[in-house]
């Protein structure tokens, strides 16, 4: 953590905005393409030949995939305006944490999304019970690996990766030692 803190540590206020935006950025990349492809899926879903044959339960999750894929993708995309709106006016640490909200609001709806479209898809080809089973590990799958592992690691760090982060900022380490700490 002190090689972390050691190389943040010369980091004036400007460039910490300006690393923080860049990779807010690089995740929006990441999310959008996907949030926007299931989207689009979801869209042209009523229009296949088997549609008309789905169950009243099979159109409300899908409406609720729908909405849940539109509520994302209008959140992921919001802090594209967002820069417009502010572009050249010294704002990034509110376009930050803007963006640093939204996305998080964004997934929260990929999330909803995803586990109904899990929810729709076996329950048109296995039975209810067996749909929401899958649906929900599906859920408890998507929770451990975007809120609970970040949660739980948000303050730890790898005791190998400290020793790199510590060389590379320059600070001597000895062998068998990290952060003053014996291995």
């Amino acid at each position: 953590m002190s090689g972390e803190k050691a190389r943040l540590g010369h980091e004036t206020e400007k460039q910490r905005w300006d690393r923080n935006f860049a990779d807010l950025l690089q995740e929006l990349r990441v999310v959008q393409t996907g949030i926007q492809i299931l989207f689009a899926f979801l869209l042209t879903l009523p229009f296949s030949s088997g549609f008309p044959r789905v169950t009243q339960f099979q159109k409300d999750t899908y409406v609720v995939a729908l909405l849940a894929a539109a509520a994302s993708t209008a959140m992921i995309i919001g802090p594209v305006a967002f820069h417009r709106a502010l572009f050249r006016q010294g704002r990034k640490p509110e376009l930050v944490r803007y963006a640093h909200r939204l996305l998080s609001g964004g997934l929260a709806f990929l999330l909803v999304s995803m586990v109904s479209c899990v929810l729709l898809v076996l329950d048109f080809i296995l039975t209810r019970w067996i749909a929401f089973v899958f649906a929900g590990i599906a859920a408890v799958f998507f929770l451990t690996f975007w809120a609970a592992f970040p949660f739980f690691r948000r303050n730890w760090i790898d005791e190998d990766a400290e020793e790199e982060d510590e060389q590379v900022s320059g600070e001597d380490v000895t062998p068998g030692e990290t952060a003053g700490r014996a291995v």
